[in-house]
């Protein structure tokens, strides 16, 4: 049984506030009482998000503009912005799906702006007493040799050479930031703790203030692909992965793991059962049997392996509480959250 401690009227500072994490993360903060300032990389992007919103909600978000996470002191007026804050969540990362350049594209800004902030907050906001950092699952799982039972004891092996290549520098990058954080607070002894969310495969709802299906997450980007018939001819392979987790849960996770106190000093492995592209698409038919056309075949094969590699939450559910959100729903909330957009294409929303 999960116990909180006190929220009401408590600060967070929640970096990468535009992102499809933060932005459920910032709806559980302030469904739970806190008051939040957001970074963002431009005027417009905060912007976009307080529109977001309707009142009262509005006057407990503001935001404040970091352009360049790898600078050095990036986040040094962030976390003097509107002081003092209690807590600071970090989900700031980059991702894309068409890298140039390894160490600019991913490594530098997960590690830089992980190590950036966790210093700032050390010289410039003596008043924190947690940071929550999103990691991932990439910094726990070995596609190369599956353990049998995954849980938040396992670290993902990289080596610099593997990080430098492009189809593995994301998940280095996540190794390598996670890896940093945990150093910073073990040599530099701040006055805060820090915990970790190491989720998993992340669908559901679209965030509120997304300019273009373009820009949604990655891990959605198999659900909007079947709905714009990407794969009416072929069924993509899901491998390497094959666990999912529902966006609210990451949120609530996040949430969670600032307000029960015995959360600090540790990872949490969010996951909440398999996946398969298959199963995604007997869903789908099953709830919107008029977009069997652009659905893949249905005598398709199910690659979720007899012997998949299993996983352990139970910390995340012993000690946040977490219940979580099956794939079937999970999967109808972010279809039905992509119509609802009127983002999709006219000629498939109709």
């Amino acid at each position: 049984m999960w116990s909180s401690g006190s929220s009401s009227l408590s600060k967070v500072l929640l970096t990468g506030g535009s992102g499809f994490i933060a932005s459920h993360v910032l709806d559980q903060l302030l469904y739970h009482g806190f008051t939040v300032v957001v970074t963002v990389r431009s005027q417009e992007k905060g912007q976009r998000i307080l529109d977001s919103y309707l009142s009262p909600s509005k006057i407990n978000v503001s935001y404040v503009v970091v352009d360049d996470i790898t600078k050095e002191g990036a986040f040094d007026a962030a976390v003097q912005s509107d002081p003092p804050f209690d807590y600071v969540v970090h989900t700031a990362s980059p991702y894309h799906l068409n890298p140039q350049d390894p160490v600019k594209d991913f490594l530098d800004p997960a590690i830089k702006g992980t190590t950036g902030i966790l210093h700032s907050i050390k010289a410039h906001a003596p008043t924190v007493k947690r940071v929550v950092f999103t990691s991932s699952s990439a910094a726990i799982l070995n596609p190369k040799d599956h353990a049998e039972v995954y849980d938040e004891t396992f670290w993902a092996p990289i080596t610099w050479e593997e990080a430098l290549q492009p189809n593995t520098a994301y998940k280095a990058s996540k190794i390598y930031a996670e890896r940093a954080a945990w150093k910073f607070v073990e040599t530099e002894r701040p006055n805060f703790d820090l915990a970790t969310i190491n989720n998993t495969y992340t669908f559901g709802p679209l965030q509120r203030h997304l300019s273009s299906l373009d820009a949604m997450n990655a891990s959605n980007h198999r659900i909007r692909d079947m709905l714009q018939g990407k794969m009416r001819n072929r069924l993509q392979p899901t491998a390497p992965v094959f666990t999912f987790v529902d966006v609210r849960d990451v949120a609530l996770a996040h949430v969670r793991a600032l307000m029960v106190d015995k959360a600090g000093g540790q990872r949490f492995y969010v996951v909440g059962e398999h996946f398969s592209n298959k199963r995604i698409a007997e869903i789908v038919s099953v709830a919107y049997p008029e977009l069997a056309d652009r659905l893949p075949p249905k005598d398709a094969e199910d690659d979720l392996p007899e012997r998949v590699y299993q996983f352990n939450n139970a910390r995340s559910r012993e000690v946040l509480g977490l219940e979580y959100t099956s794939l079937e729903k999970s999967v109808k909330d972010t279809v039905k959250s992509i119509f609802d957009s009127g983002l999709l294409e006219p000629e498939l929303a109709n």
